[in-house]
This record gives structure tokens, C-alpha cells and sequence, in this order.
């Protein structure tokens, strides 16, 4: 049996972030038992201890859920993020004469605004976004959120 410690921080920065390594953790390995405890300092968060062992069998599911924002509420550096996002796809939809859906639905937006991804490989986790918009804008939307 081996044990894993996950640090789940509750802040708007790191959560979303926390939550999809512990996420991907359960569904690769079995856990046998598991602990928690609130932890209350200067940076509160949920210590989460796992008990496993390592799956040897991995089973088609199918593709992974991928994240979608629903109904959540923005922060002010997130509605600055999406802000930020709507003017680019604005600007990308004019150049490539497309409507602005085909660039990203608001949806997809906010679900960047929310998610935050930091890496270009990253997006592939967010609804509606395939190989085709990856690599067309992947590059750009990571580049507008490292600056925001």
C-alpha cells in the first residue's frame, strides 16, 4: 500500500488547479482508505490523505470529461480575463472574416476565465476544445492569460 498527500488550497487561484491533479490521482490509481483534515493558517486548505494502490488495468471509458463552467460566478480577475478573451476573438473573428462562435462560444470563454489553464496542452481539458482550436489559438489564449 502507498500513500499520497494532496494540499487542496481553497483560494480562486489554485483550486480549480488542486482539484484536477487530485482528480486525475483517483481515477489512475485504487484507494484503499483516505483521511482529511481542514487545515487553518495563513492559507487555508484541505490536507487530503490517500491510501492506494496503482491501477494495472487502465479501462476504455471513453474520452475523459472535459471542464465546463456552469452557472459559476467570476471573480474580478476573471471577468477581466474574459473581457480580455471576447476582445481577442472579436479581433480574430474580423480577420479571418468567421463569426465570433466559431472563434470560442462565451461558453468556452468563461470556461477558460474559470479554469485558467497555463499551458497550451491544457485547453484540451475544456470543453469544445479540440486539436483544431489548439492549434489555431492555443498559443494566443495562453499568452492573453499570462498577461492579464
Amino acid at each position: 500500500m502507498k500513500t499520497k498527500i494532496f494540499k487542496i488550497r481553497l483560494s480562486e487561484e489554485y483550486i480549480h488547479t488542486d482539484q484536477k491533479l487530485l482528480d486525475r490521482f483517483l481515477q489512475e490509481n485504487s484507494i484503499l482508505k483516505y483521511e482529511t483534515a481542514f487545515v487553518k493558517d495563513e492559507e487555508n486548505y484541505w490536507s487530503v490523505i490517500l491510501y492506494y494502490e496503482e491501477l494495472k488495468v487502465q479501462f476504455n471509458e471513453g474520452k475523459p470529461e472535459k471542464y465546463s463552467a456552469e452557472q459559476e460566478q467570476l471573480s474580478s480577475d476573471e471577468i477581466k480575463i474574459l473581457d480580455c478573451l471576447k476582445l481577442w476573438r472579436t479581433e480574430k473573428a474580423r480577420e479571418k472574416s468567421l463569426p465570433v462562435y466559431l472563434i470560442a462560444t462565451n461558453k468556452e470563454l468563461f470556461s477558460i476565465a474559470k479554469y485558467k489553464p497555463v499551458k497550451k496542452e491544457e485547453l484540451r481539458d475544456i470543453k469544445g476544445f479540440g486539436k483544431f482550436k489548439i492549434e489555431n489559438y492555443g498559443e494566443e489564449i495562453i499568452e492573453i492569460l499570462e498577461t492579464v
